[in-house]
């Protein structure tokens, strides 16, 4: 088991890292969230897996838990979406101090994140994710979001839980693809914050996809404090929190681009980390050597690092929709070692270009 706090000047919450934590929700949340009535917000194939441990445990505390599913997949990341999981919370009816639990992956935190703040002006939200790239990176620092045509997460709200229960054992029923997607996230904060992070990956990638468990505990227990100390140190993004971003300015617009879910999150960040260090090569940040350590650390948790593209005239597109942007300025993270990135606002287009043409098939 392994807590990791996370205080910010007008709230605190805990992080419970924990095999089996999933069928004890229902106690814990009585300590941070006590009411008669609670909402979940799962989608069908997560339901379908863990719905019945989450709902006898809810039961078990006196809760009365109202269910509003999603179909699976960035499909789901629509204001249509929020819409009908409001109906459902308004069915209930939920009142200001009903909490609304996230049983899911990045797509349902987000979803449910994003109702938790709008529902009735903000109610108390929980995360438990079942995903690797949900546990390390989207259920921690709470960014909610959906995807609207005009760009990936533009619509959304700074909604902080009040709890993440991180289950370890339920990763065993992760997609090996979706497996894969967390790894890129983990890569991604090894690359902005810690080398020792990026050197054990590359040490124990045979146990980590092989889904170890005292390997996947402190894999996660690493990558949330990690997260927990750049979200405490900067929670809306004035600063060192944007480094978070690395590879996704270039993820995000291939993912618009390719259509959402045709290249998943995790496989758009590791592409954009690729055309970002070379970018930042080609803009003289970094050696060739940043850039073939992280393609090998990738490629061994078997991510793309090449990709059919469309030409970059859509691409340049679609990254100036990009929420960093400002003054019309693309804001780009880019690595300058393993450990360390910079933002920049002043990268020739020619530098870009060089990034997509790193990664295009």
């Amino acid at each position: 088991m392994a807590l990791v706090q996370i205080t910010l000047p007008h709230h605190q919450y805990e992080i419970s890292i924990e095999p089996g934590i999933l069928d004890r929700v229902g106690s814990r949340l009585r300590e941070v969230a006590p009411h008669e009535r609670c909402g979940v917000v799962s989608d069908q194939s997560v339901w379908g897996l863990y719905g019945k441990r989450l709902q006898s445990s809810l039961e078990e505390a006196d809760y009365r838990p109202f269910l509003a599913t999603l179909k699976p997949g960035e499909v789901s990341k629509s204001l249509s979406t929020v819409e009908a999981v409001h109906a459902t919370m308004f069915d209930a009816p939920l009142e200001r101090r009903s909490p609304i639990l996230a049983l899911g992956g990045g797509v349902t935190g987000d979803i449910a994140g994003f109702v938790a703040a709008t529902h009735l002006r903000g109610v108390p939200f929980v995360q438990c994710p079942t995903s690797l790239l949900a546990m390390v990176d989207s259920s921690v620092g709470g960014k909610t979001g959906v995807n609207v045509p005009q760009g990936k997460n533009l619509l959304g709200a700074f909604h902080q839980p009040v709890w993440v229960a991180a289950d370890p054992l339920v990763l065993t029923s992760l997609p090996e693809r979706e497996l894969r997607c967390g790894l890129a996230e983990c890569i991604k904060h090894a690359v902005i914050r810690d080398p020792a992070l990026f050197e054990y990956m590359g040490r124990e990638m045979e146990a980590l996809l092989g889904l170890s468990p005292e390997a996947m505990v402190e894999l996660v227990r690493w990558n949330v404090e990690i997260k927990a100390a750049v979200v405490m140190e900067d929670e809306r993004e004035a600063g060192v929190r944007a480094h978070l971003n690395l590879g996704h300015t270039f993820g995000h617009a291939i993912e618009a681009c390719a259509g959402y879910g045709e290249v998943l999150h995790g496989e758009a960040v590791a592409l954009g980390m690729v055309a970002a260090a070379r970018t930042a090569k080609e803009f003289g940040l970094c050696s060739s050597e940043v850039e073939s350590e992280l393609v090998s650390l990738l490629k061994s948790a078997g991510l793309p690092v090449r990709v059919a593209l469309p030409d970059s005239g859509k691409l340049m597109a679609a990254m100036e929709m990009d929420k960093k942007v400002e003054g019309g300025r693309v804001r780009l993270v880019l690595p300058t070692q393993i450990g360390h990135v910079e933002i920049r606002d002043d990268v020739p287009s020619a530098c870009v270009h060089a990034g997509w043409d790193a990664i295009r098939l």
